[in-house]
C-alpha cells in the first residue's frame, strides 16, 4: 500500500476576529509553500493576533479535521475531542 504524497496548506488565522482569513493550497510544491509561509510571517511579524500555519497533509479535508479550531473555533474542534 502506497502512502499518499504530502500536500502543503498555508492557513492565516486572525485570533482577534476568531476566523480564518486565508487558506492557500500549494499541492506538492514545498518550496513555494515555504516561501509563502515566510512572506506571510514577515507581513504579520508585529501582529500577535495573527497566526500563520504551514501544514503538510494528504488533503484539505484532513486539515479541516486535524486543525478544526481554524474552521469554526473551539466549538468545531470540541466535537472531535468529546469522550477523550
Amino acid at each position: 500500500m502506497s502512502v499518499p504524497a504530502v500536500q502543503h496548506f498555508l492557513l492565516v488565522f486572525d485570533r482577534r476576529r476568531g476566523e480564518l482569513v486565508d487558506e492557500l493550497h500549494f499541492g506538492h510544491d514545498s518550496k513555494r509553500a515555504l516561501a509563502a509561509y515566510s512572506k506571510a510571517e514577515a507581513e504579520h511579524f508585529d501582529d500577535p493576533t495573527m497566526e500563520i500555519v504551514l501544514i503538510g497533509s494528504d488533503s484539505i479535508e484532513t486539515v479541516k479535521v486535524t486543525h478544526a479550531n481554524y474552521y469554526g473555533g473551539l466549538e468545531a474542534a470540541s466535537k472531535y475531542l468529546s469522550g477523550i
